[in-house]
Parts: C-alpha cells; sequence; structure tokens
C-alpha cells in the first residue's frame, strides 16, 4: 500500500525567479523531505506541508468529486508567491487515498501529522475533501495525548455533525466529539439553509458553538467568543472549509455557497486564530480544481495558505 507519495518527479514547486537575489518565492524556498528522514526541528520555527490526496468522503457524501487533485494545483499556485517567512519550510509528500480505503488513507495522514508535531514542525495540510480533518485530528491526539484538551475550530457553511454508519465528508465532527471527551467545536460561519434542523439538534446536543454566516462581521463579538473558546484549551487545531466562501470567489468546491463569507472576512478571522499561541496545525479542504473557474478557487486557497503561514508565528498571547 502506498503511505506517502514523493514530489520529487513531479516538478510541483515551479515558478520564476526575480533577478534580485533578495525576492524569494516560495519554489525557491521549500525543501522536499522524505518524512522518514526527517529531524527534530530545534529552533521550534518550522512548516512542515503534507498533502492528502482524497475525495473518497466526498463521494460517500454524495458530493461532487475532485478535490483530490487540489495539493498539487494549490503548490503550483503557492510556488510564485513571494515568501516573506522566517521559518523554514518542508514539503514531505502526500497522502494518497486508494480507491475507497478512505479510513486507512485517514489513519496515514494521522501518524504523518503525529510524527511533524513531534519532530516539532507545524503541520499544514492541503485537501483533499473535508474528511481530511478526522486524519488531521487524530495525528494531533496522538502527538499532544489523552489528557490534553483540543479546541477545534472550523471555518465552514456547515456544521459536519452528520450520524452516519459510513464515515465521510460530513461526519468527522460526530465522529471526534462521540468519542473524545476533551475536544470540543467551534464552527464560524454556518449557514441556516445549509444544514437541517437535525443537525442543529446535534449541534446543540454536543454543545458546539457556533456564529452564523450573517453574524461573523460583528468583529468584536465574534473575536469575543473565539478568544474565550480558545482560553479553554490546551491546543486548538484550525481547518478551512472552502464551501464557507462565497461562490463567485470560490466556485470550485463541492458544494458552492451563494450567500458565504467574502474572501477578506476569512483572511480577517485566519491571521486572528494562526496568532493565537496554542495553535497547532492548520489545514485547507474542500478545493475542487475540477470545478474551479479559469483556477480561480485554487488560486484563492494559495493565497490565504500564504496568509496562514505568514502570520502563524506573530504569536499573540491568548
Amino acid at each position: 500500500m502506498l503511505i506517502i507519495e514523493s514530489l520529487r518527479e513531479q516538478n510541483v514547486w515551479d515558478g520564476r525567479v526575480d533577478d534580485d537575489q533578495t525576492s524569494l518565492r516560495y519554489h525557491q524556498v521549500v525543501r522536499l523531505q522524505d518524512i522518514n528522514e526527517l529531524k527534530t526541528n530545534k529552533n521550534n520555527a518550522c512548516f512542515g506541508i503534507i498533502g492528502f490526496q482524497c475525495d473518497e468522503g466526498v463521494r460517500r457524501n454524495k458530493g461532487r468529486v475532485g478535490a483530490a487533485k487540489a495539493p498539487n494545483e494549490i503548490r503550483n499556485v503557492l510556488a510564485s508567491i513571494p515568501y516573506t517567512l522566517n521559518h523554514d519550510v518542508v514539503d514531505v509528500g502526500n497522502v494518497v487515498c486508494e480507491g475507497e480505503a478512505l479510513e486507512s488513507a485517514q489513519q496515514n495522514l494521522s501518524k504523518h501529522v503525529t510524527t511533524l508535531l513531534n519532530k516539532q514542525h507545524t503541520p499544514i495540510i492541503l485537501g483533499g475533501g473535508h474528511e481530511t480533518f478526522y486524519g488531521h485530528y487524530l495525528g494531533v491526539r496522538e502527538a499532544v495525548g489523552e489528557e490534553a484538551s483540543i479546541g477545534m475550530i472550523n471555518i465552514d457553511a456547515h456544521f459536519d455533525l452528520r450520524i452516519d454508519k459510513t464515515p465521510s465528508s460530513g461526519t468527522m465532527f460526530q465522529q471526534i466529539l462521540s468519542e473524545d471527551s476533551n475536544a470540543s467545536y467551534l464552527c464560524l460561519g454556518i449557514q441556516k439553509f445549509g444544514n437541517t434542523k437535525a443537525l442543529f439538534s446535534e449541534a446543540k446536543k454536543h454543545r458546539v458553538e457556533y456564529i452564523l454566516e450573517e453574524d461573523i462581521t460583528k468583529y468584536e463579538k465574534t473575536f469575543e467568543i473565539i478568544d474565550k473558546f480558545v482560553k479553554k484549551h490546551d491546543y486548538i487545531i484550525i481547518t478551512l472549509c472552502t464551501d464557507s466562501i462565497i461562490s463567485t470567489a470560490a466556485p470550485g468546491v463541492s458544494a458552492p455557497s451563494p450567500f458565504g463569507l467574502e474572501p477578506k472576512v476569512v483572511k480577517k478571522l485566519l491571521r486572528h486564530l494562526v496568532a493565537k499561541k496554542n495553535a497547532l496545525s492548520f489545514d485547507i479542504s474542500e478545493v475542487n480544481p475540477v470545478l474551479d473557474r479559469s483556477g480561480q478557487t485554487t488560486r484563492l486557497a494559495a493565497y490565504l495558505l500564504a496568509e496562514v503561514m505568514h502570520h502563524f508565528h506573530k504569536r499573540k498571547k491568548v
């Protein structure tokens, strides 16, 4: 079984080179790394990028597939974005979901997220469908131990609290909250017409905190809720589902949102979240290049990713 796919022969990190050698771009800085040979980063200032080539969870959730192509497409755009970091960046390749083997793929992603954290690299995970998050969470839980409290913050139009016998891109938070009493959930951008009454009932049952899309730009209140949630946890892990973004800006997703969040709103939320000193890791999911329009959604995802990485090290007191 393929555990992780190397990028060495794929030329995904390629782009223009400026005459001014101080004006670096990501493709000039990112270092391809075999995760089995990864050394501990003693300075604690290194990002570890890992892709999750999977949309089996989306297929099971009766969505439109194609997100498995996103990790390399996002890399292709990020490659030419100016590099503004003081951090090192390594790319350990892609976990690939073979056929319908979602659960195995999630376990493989989990293993590598744990390795990145144990080697003191901040995991940056490129989905994939939003089933990416379950593997993300499992890897964090293994790394921090059972006693640590984990706050999960999801920017999303949907709760992803479905009760199904078969795990999918709509079940992750139900799975986690049913199994882990030391995890809790805050969702930013929930849409009234994107969730059934049953899902709102599940949110209440699991004491999920959420802010509706229509209320998110009341920033003083939004940041107050976020900060209170963050303070309750040892660690927070962050996930962005791109279907939370308005469809005019992000058409290339499984479930487009005509009343979604504006990109600058999402950027503002992400800047606030990743600056928290207990922010541990980040994933971006549900970009679907197959459904995209002139690479619009992929480009937006890459720029949001650059924002996340730029601001991750600008820590504020929680």
